[in-house]
């Protein structure tokens, strides 16, 4: 495999708090080899098509947009400091749908037209591959658009007298009588209703129909043969509605499924929930850890200094090995925000380094971290007055004229959402976005952090700082953060028997200087210790 060798200077990036007045400094990588590793854990970026990047001027993002940006997310030279560095994609749905967000599908072998064409995405699947980047797409599997072409037909069956048609087993029909307490219905013909949880134009698959199953196995087929790396499942405990052992059942199933045509997908899922309930699902797949994530998950309540760095550190060795124990094969998936929730810089200040010690918090930690597009601009963005979830989900800021607009027609106020565009932040060392490209700079440059053996180090007499230690392939590496306003300085030697020697990288506000085991990290700063 291919070493790229980076032979030059990272810009330390800082950022100005009141109490503290910001100072240049430099983080040295001589001769450190980043070796691009073929597997699993990744730094993913979630992309929602329609309000990224615009290349037709119809005012709506597009697969040639996605292409046109791709440079700005990974060029494939991590030696030419150019790009964010980002190495998977998400993209929400892109399948053809009456609605803005597309969550409702007409047809799972298609590109919805606004988005482009089946050849649009080869190349994008292409062109990403080119660069060393892996591509999921959403894959919405518990319901239908009600203009999909099997409810359509299972519809024209029913009024025809036809009750023999394969379509009426494909959607969860029930007579009045039938109908489940706690499960949401709308009639459909005569005194049949089909079941449909989040909305009328939204009908519930029928998962114990083999025909429907035979449907979900060519949709697999047909995806991962244009390119696809895996798929994001949206929903995962609403195919069996919170019946939690069955939707498990199916998701094996389904599993089973992906591995026979594609071994190494990957695949992760949205199973919002408490932890206990998410580690369920981790027996299926990889999912999302959202008691990291919102401005009441761990992540941001550390990064605000409400929790302790080391109850974080804590937490998170205890949420894996909660995981593992399901899953000894489980694979992390940390994140602050997605385009079902509030945008993080709303409740973690740029200007004051918060946003930047979370982006640190969970970028340097084990397993396959996830940002959602803008968070590496601090772009803000909440349900606010209008209560729209299309709020999160605003145009990209690229600052370039590019022109596509909000989806749904929405009037949130450009001015609430912003610390800069892309255009402002690309030449400006202190910016946002060039701190999260050095931390994930970093990050791929110190692979224990992903993939290694955590060792908890215990600093519970301090709430500012902590840390752990992670080993992979007989290498350790120690990560540290300081979430206080204040230098600190520790004696790593009574903490643990590791000898250190080397910085690896530090990213915050202050700087990090090692001496034999005494370590002295600045404020709001995370440091890589070898």
């Amino acid at each position: 495999m291919k070493k790229i060798l980076l032979v030059f200077v990272l810009l330390g990036l800082v950022v100005g708090l009141v109490s503290c007045k910001p100072k240049e400094h430099e983080v040295i990588l001589d001769d450190v080899q980043i070796e691009p590793q073929d597997d699993l854990y990744r730094v993913y970026y979630e992309i929602f098509v329609g309000a990224f990047s615009d290349s037709n001027k119809d005012g709506i993002g597009d697969l040639q947009g996605v292409i046109n940006r791709l440079d700005y997310l990974n060029d494939g030279d991590f030696s030419s400091g150019k790009s964010l560095g980002v190495t998977g994609l998400w993209l929400m749905p892109i399948m053809k749908s009456p609605s803005y967000h597309k969550y409702d599908v007409r047809d799972y072998k298609s590109v919805d037209p606004a988005y482009g064409t089946l050849d649009d995405f080869k190349e994008l699947a292409e062109e990403a591959d080119a660069r060393g980047i892996d591509i999921i797409i959403d894959l919405v599997l518990n319901h239908t658009s009600v203009y999909h072409e099997w409810f359509r037909a299972a519809r024209d069956a029913y009024e025809a007298g036809d009750m023999s048609s394969p379509y009426l087993e494909y959607y969860a029909f029930k007579t009045s009588d039938e109908r489940i307490p706690g499960r949401t219905y709308y009639p459909f013909e005569g005194d049949l209703y089909y079941e449909a949880n989040f909305s009328d134009t939204m009908p519930e698959l029928n998962m114990d129909s083999d025909l429907v199953r035979q449907e979900i196995i060519s949709i697999l087929e047909f995806w991962f043969d244009l390119g696809v790396s895996g798929f994001r499942l949206d929903a995962t405990k609403y195919v069996y509605y919170n019946e939690h052992g069955k939707n498990v059942e199916f998701w094996n199933w389904f599993m089973d499924e992906v591995r026979k045509i594609k071994p190494d997908a990957y695949v992760v899922g949205e199973t919002w929930s408490p932890d206990i309930q998410i580690a369920t699902y981790y027996e299926s797949f990889s999912n999302f850890d959202f008691g990291m994530a919102q401005s009441e998950g761990m992540i941001a309540l550390t990064a605000n200094g409400i929790e302790s760095v080391d109850s974080f550190v804590k937490y998170l060795g205890n949420y894996r090995n909660l995981i593992t124990n399901v899953n000894p094969n489980a694979i992390l998936q940390p994140f602050i925000s997605n385009h079902d929730m509030n945008r993080a810089a709303g409740y973690l200040s740029v200007a004051d380094g918060r946003m930047q010690m979370a982006a640190n918090l969970y970028l340097w930690t084990y397993g396959t971290p996830f940002l959602y597009y803008g968070e590496e601009i601090g772009m803000k963005g909440s349900r606010g007055t209008e209560n729209t979830d299309a709020n999160r989900r605003l145009a990209m800021l690229w600052g370039d004229k590019d022109p596509v607009k909000d989806p749904a027609g929405s009037t949130y106020d450009i001015d609430r959402q912003t610390n800069g565009t892309v255009r402002d932040q690309l030449g400006d060392e202190l910016s946002i976005y060039n701190h999260y490209k050095k931390v994930i700079l970093l990050r791929e440059a110190n692979p224990e952090i992903a993939r290694g053996t955590y060792t908890i180090l215990d600093f519970s007499d301090y709430s500012t700082f902590g840390g752990f230690l992670s080993t992979y392939q007989n290498s350790t590496v120690g990560v540290f953060h300081n979430t206080g306003l204040t230098e600190i300085q520790i004696d790593l030697s009574l903490y643990t028997n590791q000898s250190f020697s080397i910085i690896r990288g530090y990213a915050g506000l202050g700087t990090a200087t090692l001496d034999g085991n005494i370590l002295t990290l600045g404020p709001l700063t995370s440091v890589i210790i070898k």
